[in-house]
């Protein structure tokens, strides 16, 4: 299935609420995992369903349910209904080719973004669709599989690091937005190096390798484009956002996160105009290496033409020719041809075009 554009067949002609998974299955079972804490306790399990879940709901405690397996469109729905998620939300939580965004409900705050990983095996960004409902003492997230970026933040509330276990559930999401943004920086450094190595490939040996890299790396930058520009947008919108549900002491964290995600998008325009620049090297480079086989095509097709027009002449067929029957005449030949070569070599070098 194409990276930028998610097969909507299934989806088309459905009501709103009526939910249909739009992406591919990556787990078996889906999964409900349950962080809930305070600063002096914490609770941490798997829940069989999410009935398990509701006592957690309006609790004075920050209770993070993590759902695994947005293929399981039943369980999408249940959530949606204990939590009282909007139609349009549950179909966004399931549509993986979602655009990322945020958007205020009142009563919760929708974020819709993409997490990603640098697929070593394929040589390419691997995506994945993260979904965050933030609520007054609740915080929702949903997505495809398990395996994520996140342990470190499940590290600090389990060891009580930081400020996290002291602070309210809008922190949390700042804390998980801030991580997600800070592994796309790992994503465009370790492409932005790739990207400046083949530099000197491109001076010393421009084949065909080396343009099908740049094209590669065009490709996964403009991946990478696609996905962290919408979040800069939902940024500008949040650090802007008048919410009973984030607090005044988050707010700066907040605007915080759009500095850094204008320096994402800045850092990816950036390597983008570099491989633009690298693409027009690489096409300078082979111009100047067909150029140098077309001058010496070019010379060593003006040194014959003298010669074959002296042969051109002598090989005619006619009977009476001066210098056909001189006992010299072949030598006197070769003489001329050498001494004009030379000549026209020496021409070349005088008018530096050797």
């Amino acid at each position: 299935m194409a990276r930028f554009l998610k097969n909507k067949v299934a989806a088309i002609g459905k009501a709103p609420g009526e939910l249909v998974f739009i992406g591919d299955q990556k787990v078996e079972k889906a999964t409900i995992d349950l962080f809930d804490y305070d600063p002096e306790n914490l609770s941490e399990q798997e829940l069989n369903n999410i009935e398990e879940g509701i006592p957690y709901k309006d609790t004075d405690t920050v209770s993070w349910l993590n759902i695994t397996g947005l293929h399981d469109t039943e369980l999408i729905r249940q959530v949606g209904k204990v939590f009282g998620l909007h139609a349009l939300v549950r179909d966004d939580i399931v549509n993986t080719g979602q655009r990322p965004k945020m958007q205020d409900y009142d009563e919760y705050i929708f974020f819709g973004i993409k997490m990603m990983h640098y697929d070593d095996v394929k040589g390419e960004i691997q995506s994945e669709q993260l979904s965050i409902v933030l609520g007054k003492n609740f915080l929702l997230t949903f997505q495809e599989k398990p395996g994520d970026i996140f342990e470190p933040v499940r590290n600090r509330i389990r060891k009580y690091k930081g400020r996290i276990r002291r602070v309210g559930v809008d922190y949390l999401t700042y804390v998980l937005l801030d991580t997600i943004i800070d592994n796309y920086f790992i994503i465009i450094e370790r492409l932005g190096e790739q990207i400046e190595d083949i530099e000197d490939q491109i001076l010393s040996n421009p084949n065909k390798e080396v343009l099908t890299l740049i094209n590669n790396y065009k490709r996964e930058m403009n991946f990478l484009r696609k996905a962290i520009r919408p979040v800069r947008e939902f940024m500008l919108q949040l650090s802007k956002l008048d919410s009973e549900l984030i607090q005044e002491g988050t707010s700066p964290f907040l605007k915080d996160l759009l500095t850094i995600s204008n320096q994402a998008v800045e850092t990816i325009d950036t390597y983008r105009e570099m491989l633009s620049d690298h693409l027009n090297i690489y096409n300078t480079s082979v111009s100047n290496h067909l150029n140098e086989i077309m001058k010496f095509l070019t010379i060593f097709s003006a040194i014959f033409i003298p010669l074959t027009f002296i042969a051109g002449i002598y090989g005619t067929n006619f009977d009476f020719v001066p210098e056909l029957h001189y006992r010299y005449s072949y030598f006197i030949m070769w003489g001329l041809f050498v001494l004009i070569s030379l000549l026209l070599i020496k021409l070349f070098k005088r008018k530096h075009w050797l």
